[in-house]
């Protein structure tokens, strides 16, 4: 007797209890205004079916008749209702989701800690849907490295930057990838791209990260070229130069000569120069690279004229473990520095950071005039903020350049954070860019800001701050009104070199 044969009838009775308006028991405000919606549920399914209802559930617990009310402000309505039909009837209707849709319900599960269906739609994605988890994979891996429950996701991540790079560096979203899986792109064995390519790949994603620069490398002013050399400047001694035919080198780096340290650029004029030089600089070639067409190609460069001056020897960096040992901080102990430090270096690729003190509110002024004028052109910064008469640290990543005026500017990398001086430093929030065109917030009359309100320092003292979800993932603060500064610092964070 095959008794699963009851199970779709079961599945179907529950749904219709989902859509009874008599007794349920529990209503679930989900979203944020204007988007609100009030589901009515039934709290002994919800407990039986959601690990994070039961707890919820079980702080709230009433005896006196009453309804209980919850609210989820950060989850669409439209992904919930799809969770909650999967708890009452165990189905997805997967026919009527694209992949982007079944990655936020995955996501959407592994908070509400389903893992059954973490584990179902992982495995989906894995197996019917590779080239969507490639083309997003920027997205895909960061995210599966802050949920916990994401292992397979995170492992098949790995996998394909360790043994199939190329499917990641001819990605056409290449250029949405951290900086430090780029490197770890670059530095692999497996990459079979021939090293003009990866070149190119590699300037395309510098003037990527750099949306304000012109097309024409010769319309660049000495700034420009200070960008580009700044967002590369990791990138570049791992690049084999000296593979390059003298076509290649006249096209595609003669234009950009200016962002090549001076030492490895004369060598370079002599290498093609002369045949018989060698730049004492450059990479041994690896010696099982092999050399593949590119199907795609990239406008083509134009040449500039050469320069000659010498200045002292600067060999390729590397990069030893991460182990941050001092921070000159008020606000965060050493123990937030080296967890940030993860943030930034998600893939944690031997790399070590220094967090500089360039700015503290108690000591240089709480005026956004004299933020901007010690800040402005300085990236890769993080800022910490002691919220006044309140246990709340709040913080952000800015991987860009701080700039004065009433625009935003965009990347991909940059989050906000918040911790507790209270609880364990693990019990924080950790929130990353969505909307990448409004990740930073350059208003003259603001301190360090993010998004349109996700943390925006403003007022005359910056006493009058907001932050409230919008552009980031997550809410960082549980309440939405304003607040104002105890003390705030930021440090600007470089790879240390050995």
């Amino acid at each position: 007797m095959d008794d699963n044969k009851f199970l779709p009838k079961l599945s179907q009775n529950l749904l219709e209890l989902l859509n009874d308006d008599e007794f349920y028991d529990i209503t679930i405000e989900v979203g944020s205004d204007p988007y609100v919606k009030i589901f009515r549920a039934h709290m002994n399914i919800l407990n039986y079916r959601s690990p994070y209802f039961r707890k919820i559930l079980s702080d709230k617990n009433k005896s006196d008749g009453t309804l209980t009310h919850i609210k989820l402000p950060d989850i669409s309505h439209e992904i919930f209702q799809i969770i909650l039909r999967y708890i009452y009837g165990g189905k997805l209707f997967p026919e009527r989701y694209d992949c982007s849709d079944f990655f936020k319900i995955l996501v959407a599960a592994s908070e509400f800690d389903l893992q059954e269906l973490v584990n179902h739609l992982q495995s989906f994605l894995i197996q019917k849907h590779t080239s969507w988890i490639i083309k997003n994979f920027s997205l895909i891996y960061q995210t599966s490295l802050e949920n916990n429950s994401l292992l397979e996701l995170q492992d098949y991540c790995n996998d394909l930057i360790s043994n199939t790079p190329d499917k990641i560096f001819r990605s056409p979203n290449l250029s949405s990838i951290p900086e430090n899986i780029l490197i770890s792109l670059i530095q692999n064995d497996y990459l079979k791209i021939n090293e003009i390519q990866i070149w190119k790949r590699v300037l395309k994603w510098g003037l990527d990260q750099n949306p304000g620069l012109p097309s024409d490398p010769e319309s660049f002013s000495g700034d420009d070229f200070n960008a580009l050399k700044n967002t590369l400047q990791q990138c570049i001694p791992l690049i084999k130069f000296d593979s390059f035919s003298s076509k290649e080198f006249l096209d595609n780096v003669l234009p950009y000569r200016e962002i090549l340290p001076k030492k490895l650029f004369n060598d370079l004029i002599k290498l093609f120069l002369d045949h018989d030089h060698k730049p004492t600089d450059q990479p041994e070639p690896k010696e099982t690279k092999e050399i593949e067409p590119e199907a795609q190609t990239f406008e083509k460069i134009e040449t500039q004229s050469t320069s000659t001056s010498n200045i002292p020897n600067i060999k390729p960096q590397i990069f030893r473990s991460a182990n941050i040992t001092n921070i000159n901080s008020r606000i965060i102990t050493l123990e937030h520095a080296r967890l940030i430090s993860k943030w930034i270096n998600g893939l944690d690729v031997n790399a070590s950071y220094e967090f500089k003190l360039i700015f503290r509110g108690s000591r240089n002024g709480f005026t956004s005039k004299k933020f901007h004028s010690i800040c402005d052109n300085k990236s890769h910064t993080v800022t910490i903020i002691k919220v006044r008469d309140s246990s709340e640290i709040l913080g952000g990543y800015n991987p860009i350049d701080w700039k004065s005026g009433g625009y935003y500017t965009a990347t991909n990398d940059s989050f906000i954070f918040s911790f507790d001086e209270n609880q364990d430093i693990n019990n924080h929030i950790l929130s990353r860019v969505m909307d990448s065109d409004v990740a930073i917030s350059n208003h003259t009359q603001r301190g360090p800001s993010f998004g349109e309100k996700d943390l925006i320092l403003r007022g005359a003292s910056l006493d009058n701050c907001v932050c409230s979800k919008t552009f980031y993932d997550k809410a960082i603060r549980n309440s939405s009104s304003k607040f104002s500064l105890e003390d705030y610092e930021i440090f600007q964070i470089t790879k240390k070199i050995f």
